[in-house]
């Protein structure tokens, strides 16, 4: 791996806007906003994300501290152009319709939106939550992801899930009617499912006629419930070879429905793939806003990582005192740029372009990606030849750990 100046390692203060270089303006990348909202009605065995149970949340006070979180961001950066929103959580479906519109109100004032502006909220099919839906799509939503997870009233009852299958489809039905584009999430490869069972479950979520699906193999994640219970002995795991047929499955059944994968978990109908996230994939610039947001962002000519502190009330607090709620932004050397371009973008069924690598890194191709490893790569099935693009096959979306350790000098 070729390396770049020394960067430190530790947490930088905050650039000041003053410390902005004027020619930086025209080089400004377009731009994503993520929004986080922490909280949840109950807390799901398997969820390692950073999500809290509260009896009671006052909307206007988490309302003043979101946008005070994001006028700090619209007054350290130059000007931008906004293509897509993302609410994500915990459960976005709980938060006031009136501050998603203030935010995304705001947000589009400083940041004029690139063309058609992608606005997504995370929502629970629960019968109160989807009684929402009309009011987001008032507030400015165009897009809902749905947690569905299952389409099986035992799995969402191991899966610690308060709706039931017909809440589920009543929600999707109603997502269809109110906003133009719908996904939803679904969890498989669950301890004990066979091939036929998801074949079968999976048939009924594409014949909801969505043009984007989510489908996720069901991870152990250090910290949930289920890994306690892995621990414990009283959980036992779908084994690696079954996760891969399913996986297998997943990718030829939604192919053949007209929704091929564009990422590893991530299928849709061409043109019906989330931009927000496509901006991860494509190592493009996001800023995250409220507890436990992580952004990527370039300020006075640096790449910085930012991340938000986790706990909401630690947030709140230090939003009220300095308004932001950091806990760190690190300078990102450009050899970990593109280490990072090359772990998002061989996610994508498109790739990564050796240029944009390039570009990162600030060396050649050559000095950045063994060519013999990749030749072998290439050569097993796991990298498609292409003299410009570092691709991965299906097989190779499978071992993307292993392709990463392989190809990096």
């Amino acid at each position: 791996m070729c390396t770049g100046p020394p960067v430190p390692a530790a947490a930088a203060p905050v650039l000041s806007r003053a410390r902005r270089r004027p020619h930086m303006r025209a080089m400004a990348e377009p731009l994503a906003l993520y929004v986080h909202w922490p909280f949840c009605r109950t807390k799901c065995p398997y969820c390692d994300f950073n999500s809290h149970v509260r009896p009671r949340i006052e909307q206007a006070l988490w309302r003043r501290a979101l946008l005070a979180e994001l006028e700090h961001w619209i007054g350290r950066l130059d000007p931008r152009r906004l293509v897509s929103i993302f609410v994500g959580g915990g459960t976005p479906s709980l938060m006031d319709p009136a501050t998603v519109e203030a935010l995304i109100a705001r947000a589009v004032a400083a940041w004029p939106p690139e063309g058609a502006l992608e606005v997504t909220l995370e929502a629970n099919p629960t019968s109160v939550e989807a009684g929402r839906f009309r009011a987001y799509r008032a507030a400015g939503v165009d897009r809902v992801s749905i947690g569905v997870q299952a389409l099986d009233e035992a799995a969402l009852r191991f899966l610690g899930r308060e709706h039931s299958v017909a809440d589920a489809l009543a929600a999707v039905e109603l997502a269809a009617a109110v906003f133009p584009r719908v996904s939803f999430d679904l969890i498989y490869a669950r301890p004990g499912q066979s091939a036929a069972a998801w074949e079968a479950e999976l048939g009924r979520a594409l014949a909801l006629g969505t043009g984007h699906l989510s489908l996720y193999e069901l991870t152990i994640e250090e910290g949930t419930r289920f890994h306690a219970e892995v621990e414990a002995g009283r959980l036992r795991p779908l084994a690696e070879d079954e996760q891969a047929l399913l996986f297998e499955l997943t990718d030829a059944i939604t192919a053949a429905a007209g929704l091929p994968a564009y990422e590893v978990s991530n299928h849709a109908r061409p043109g019906e793939e989330c931009r927000h996230n496509l901006v991860y994939w494509r190592y493009g610039e996001y800023v995250g806003i409220g507890p436990g947001a992580h952004g990527r962002v370039v300020v006075d000519g640096v790449r910085l990582a930012t991340r938000t502190h986790r706990p909401p009330e630690r947030w709140l607090a230090q939003v009220r005192e300095a308004g932001h709620g950091l806990e760190a932004e690190e300078p990102l050397a450009p050899s970990t740029q593109a280490v990072e371009a090359l772990m998002m973008g061989l996610r994508l069924r498109e790739g990564v372009p050796l240029a944009r690598l390039e570009a990162l890194a600030g060396c050649p191709r050559d000095e950045l990606v063994d060519a013999r490893q990749r030749a072998r790569l290439e050569e097993a099935g796991l990298l498609r030849p292409d003299p410009e693009r570092l691709i991965a096959t299906a097989a190779g979306r499978l071992r993307l750990d292993g392709i990463l350790r392989a190809l990096l000098r």
